[in-house]
């Protein structure tokens, strides 16, 4: 019996040590084929590259796995993998990660992890985002790859429902045993952000964003609830944003003519 293909991504870059932790796990399940950016590109969101060249790289990054180092976007990695690298054979499951820092809540809109995760679904694969609410660089992943095996292969073995993306994310490691993994919702919280104004040595003004994260939504169903109370969060995310309750509204209460 053949084993399932994988396609793994991120957003750090090729080199992180998040994605050589995925990439070990899938290992264990699946043939990889990796696909990811030559540099970071946290916070890129769903940009693709529409005015500048692609560039598409053979990697040694890892020994036994065949590996592409791209250019562009996390997005611009899932496409060129399934029209290029790929091109007749259909991934089984996509994933990317593991992101070196949280991309619950509203985060998710920015996240580069997640678009990888999210053009997958568009293209029509079954795909998660894997992050870590732990930013530094030498993070510590090591309690999160038997969680992350039993996603995936849950997902491999159950589907995913077509058009979505699970958003996971994962505590930082501590003293704790992890509690469980919970279905969530995104939490209804947002950053409250701060542009800091500096000087560069020549004199010039620029600016350095920072902010705190703001976080009214007091429910227990909700991403930001499962993290802190040390939960793996997974949150079912669509690419279709259309406010279906509000649709009744402007139609009922807006005068837009005929």
């Amino acid at each position: 019996m053949s084993k399932p293909l994988i396609l793994v991504s991120n957003d750090d870059g090729i080199t992180a040590p998040g994605i050589r932790t995925l990439v070990n796990v899938m290992k264990k399940i699946g043939d990889v084929v990796v696909v990811a950016p030559d540099s970071p590109q946290s916070g890129m969101g769903h940009a693709i590259t529409v005015g500048n060249t692609l560039r598409l790289d053979k990697s040694l990054a890892f020994d036994d796995v065949e590996a592409w180092e791209c250019s562009g976007t996390p997005a611009d990695c899932v496409k060129l993998a399934k029209h290029h690298v790929l091109k007749e054979r259909q991934p089984d499951l996509v994933v990317s990660g593991i992101n070196h820092g949280s991309n619950s809540s509203v985060s998710v809109l920015y996240s580069g992890t997640m678009s990888a995760a999210i053009e997958a679904a568009i293209e029509g694969l079954p795909a998660i985002g894997f992050s870590l609410c732990e930013f530094g660089h030498d993070a510590d992943f090591s309690h999160t790859e038997e969680f992350v095996e039993l996603i995936a292969r849950q997902a491999l073995k159950n589907g995913i429902p077509e058009g979505v993306a699970l958003n996971v994310n994962f505590p930082k490691k501590s003293n704790k045993k992890i509690a469980g993994v919970k279905v969530c919702r995104q939490a209804q919280a947002r950053w409250e952000e701060e542009f800091d104004e500096r000087l560069d040595p020549n004199g010039r003004r620029y600016f350095w964003l920072t902010g705190n994260f703001i976080n009214p939504d007091k429910g227990e169903d909700t991403d930001e609830w499962a993290l802190a109370h040390n939960y793996v969060s997974i949150v079912p995310c669509q690419y279709d944003m259309t406010a279906h309750f509000a649709m009744a509204r402007l139609n009922n209460e807006w005068e837009l003519g005929k």
